[in-house]
């Protein structure tokens, strides 16, 4: 009795130290973002003190949008044909729509201007220089997580690798819809399908897609160690096989936000040994070895932002409950909480700051092995512990990054593509540091588990062309583990 009050006062000491940590690094960037967002904002007295005369527009010209529907980049911009506005609101309403446009992600640049018919009237011009839409190109991916754990683990072993075609089309009737084919083979296999459409309704409010899938593993990953290191159970034939069939709902609420319904039918099968007491008889909470449940996903999203690819000024965040199964408790059966907050706070002289919250909550707390994913996914994972499943049904992290603007430089291209003229390169040094915590029924308690975990590091990310972002990082841990890592992401 006095071991399990010991365990549960550590773990309370985890738990309000993290807290304390996540208040004191939040508080000081939101008084730092008011005061920005004060600076920034309109003076009034000078819009009904000075100007009294407001222009009217009389026209909106789109030029360079050979492919995409000029309604589309309208439904982006913050103001319309008869609207008027004061002389000095201009600049700033100007850049928001170039912003805005530019974060659909179909453009390389976006300039938007007036032409003065008189004193009273303008018309306003939106150039736009649209990108590559249609990708056909080969794939070459690895099974594992990253390339630190294909080099690391499996000492870069070529047989991992998957390989394929994947045909990607990101404004198929110019309305920004998207249509994915994957056709991927080798380790594993992966057949996929998908479409969407945002804009489905006469209004642009609405949209659908649909999606459908089919894939085969030759390897499964079937439980966590206590080292929270990911065993492996492979043979030379596959033994999982899975196909799901997606459709979702969406609904565009304002300019920045978002909400979606979606509804998945999941099918999976593998072998008997992945569920028989030799291995994980928990892997789907049920001693079967095939499952057919569903999943209900509600979600709100909100982004503001100047890039959407690599922001250093605005607002994100998102909440979401998902249920899985018709059930709730047993087997695959879930009730998922999940919510994340980022602000991206400009500092003058080409300095940044971001800070990012993330947290979840799975109910019940007795949950299948395929649905106890925490720390290590998406916003939850810390840098410096890539490497590591930290399983968990409630875990939250947070972390802050301090960027610095170092070079900024334009490469000719040598041949003579219109689209792209030059690469450009932005590079940023940055610093960093994260915190997060993983809480799991001590059923399926680890070494990292039920800790307070922190990391850090430096890096560079280097920003080029469509938004790629090439992230190259040193970072260490608590368990005084140091490493350089790589990765990408951002484009379309």
């Amino acid at each position: 009795m006095k071991l399990q009050t010991s365990t549960a006062a550590a773990t309370l000491k985890h738990i309000i130290t993290y807290l304390l940590v996540v208040i004191f690094c939040i508080i000081p960037c939101l008084v730092k973002a008011q005061v920005i967002n004060t600076n920034t904002t309109i003076d009034s007295t000078k819009i009904y003190g000075v100007d009294t005369n407001k222009v009217k527009i009389v026209g909106i010209q789109i030029t360079g949008n050979r492919k995409t529907k000029g309604y589309i980049i309208l439904r982006e911009v913050p103001f319309a044909v008869g609207d008027s506005l004061w002389p000095n609101q201009t600049a700033v309403i100007f850049k928001q729509a170039s912003t805005q446009v530019y974060n659909t992600n179909l453009f390389t640049d976006v300039k938007t201007t007036a032409v003065n018919i008189d004193s009273h009237k303008i018309i306003i011009n939106i150039a736009v220089k649209e990108k590559w839409y249609i990708y056909p190109t080969p794939q070459f991916q690895l099974a594992d997580r990253s390339y630190n754990e294909w080099i690391k683990t499996y000492n870069a072993d070529f047989n991992r690798v998957i390989y394929g075609v994947k045909f990607a089309h990101y404004n198929f009737s110019g309305r920004r819809d998207q249509l994915r084919v994957f056709l991927l083979n080798g380790y594993t296999r992966n057949y996929a399908f998908s479409y969407n459409a945002p804009y489905s309704n006469p209004n642009l409010t609405e949209g659908f897609a649909v999606a459908a899938s089919f894939s085969q593993n030759r390897e499964v990953g079937y439980k966590i160690n206590f080292n929270n290191k990911l065993l492996n159970y492979k043979e030379d034939n596959f033994i999982r096989n899975s196909f799901s069939v997606r459709g979702t709902y969406s609904k565009r609420n304002s300019f920045f936000k978002r909400t979606a319904i979606s509804a998945v039918l999941n099918y999976l099968n593998v072998a008997d040994t992945i569920v028989s007491s030799k291995l994980n008889p928990n892997y789907f909470g049920a001693n079967r070895s095939n499952q057919v449940f569903p999943d209900f996903v509600y979600a709100v999203s909100y982004s503001n932002t100047d890039n959407i690819n690599y922001p250093r000024k605005g607002l994100i965040y998102g909440y979401g409950v998902a249920k899985r199964g018709f059930g709730f408790s047993g087997g695959t059966n879930s009730l998922v909480f999940s919510g994340t907050y980022s602000k991206y706070i400009p500092h003058g002289k080409k300095w940044f700051s971001n800070i990012t919250t993330a947290g979840v909550l799975k109910l019940p707390f007795k949950q299948a092995f395929i649905n106890q994913r925490a720390i290590g996914q998406g916003d939850l994972s810390l840098r410096g512990l890539e490497v590591y499943f930290i399983d968990g049904v409630a875990a939250a992290a947070t972390k802050y990054t301090l960027t610095k603007q170092v070079a900024a430089f334009n490469i000719k291209v040598p041949f003579k593509i219109k689209a792209i003229p030059y690469v450009p390169f932005k590079i940023f040094a940055k610093g960093y540091t994260d915190v997060g915590y993983s809480y799991n029924t001590k059923e399926f308690a680890t070494r990292l588990s039920n800790k307070f975990l922190y990391t850090g590091g430096v890096g560079i990310d280097i920003l080029t062309f469509y938004d790629i972002v090439i992230k190259l990082e040193y970072s260490f841990n608590q368990i005084g583990e140091k490493g350089l890592f790589l990765s990408t992401n951002g484009g379309f």
